[in-house]
């Protein structure tokens, strides 16, 4: 299956997605892109809070979206893998049996599925503002990455013992 439809499909049945992901091998440069795709989408999705914020304090867009760019698609992915790597040694401390690149797959996927979430969490930033829709959105995109992040990590560690 697609991208495009293993995300819809994620939010069905998370882990028979990531069953799925997982038997197609370990693949960095796959990891990688689902990485990089989750962080330009955080950047699309930090867009219109940005505009809000240039619009009513006069600062520079560009700078503003500069910053968010070089955060975003630069460095957050470093930190994603020393999470990942976090989130493996936790597990296999936990007494599960796996392999460090299933804590990335699972890690880089959940990022990669939430962004729908994440991308309404922009809109509701750049239109309606700081508020209690916000922070619902905010909250729905937590609890929805941790759901992904944690089924993906049962299915990795614990569910083929």
């Amino acid at each position: 299956m697609s991208v495009t439809t293993d995300i819809p499909a994620t939010y069905l049945g998370p882990r028979k997605v990531f069953a799925r992901l997982l038997s197609m091998g370990a693949r960095e440069d796959r990891l990688l892109v689902f990485l990089l795709s989750g962080c330009v989408l955080a950047f699309v999705a930090q867009m219109p809070k940005l505009a809000r914020e240039a619009h009513l304090t006069g600062q520079e867009l560009n700078m503003l979206l500069g910053g968010a760019l070089l955060g975003i698609v630069f460095i957050a992915p470093l930190l994603f893998y020393a999470l990942a790597l976090i989130a493996h040694w936790l597990a296999r401390a936990l007494g599960g049996v796996g392999e460090a690149h299933q804590a990335r797959l699972a890690l880089f996927w959940a990022f990669l599925a939430a962004s729908p979430v994440m991308l309404l969490h922009g809109l509701v930033a750049g239109f309606i503002g700081a508020g209690a829709a916000l922070d619902s959105v905010g909250l729905l995109w937590c609890v929805v990455f941790f759901w992904f992040f944690a089924s993906g990590m049962v299915q990795g560690y614990w569910a083929n013992r």
